[in-house]
């Protein structure tokens, strides 16, 4: 599997698209622009893997601000808003069925 072309594939924001299992974890790819909402997941961390653009994920205590090739894990149970001012690429690690908006409402 070729993750650009996955990613070019789609256009869609914020709309995860699983690419591959590993076990009981999917891998997704997702487009990214604006703000979502702000949202913890409380039974899982959360891995952010930046293909493309930057990527600024806020919490509580202060923002990481991601490029291509960085990773981010966010621990279970930590409030945060992942934010992208300009299309950003990603790929997800989580446990299969988890909802990308955590304890907050639908998106």
């Amino acid at each position: 599997m070729n993750i650009a072309q996955e990613l070019a594939a789609f256009d869609a924001h914020w709309s995860p698209r699983p690419l591959a299992r590993v076990n009981d974890y999917e891998v997704k790819a997702v487009k990214l622009r604006g703000e979502f909402v702000w949202h913890a997941h409380e039974d899982t961390d959360e891995l952010f893997l930046v293909v493309i653009g930057t990527l600024t994920i806020r919490l509580r205590d202060g923002d990481v601000t991601l490029g291509p090739g960085d990773l981010y894990v966010v621990p279970r149970g930590v409030e945060h808003c992942p934010v992208a001012d300009e299309e950003v690429s990603i790929l997800l690690f989580e446990p299969a069925g988890t909802v990308n908006t955590g304890d907050a409402a639908p998106r």
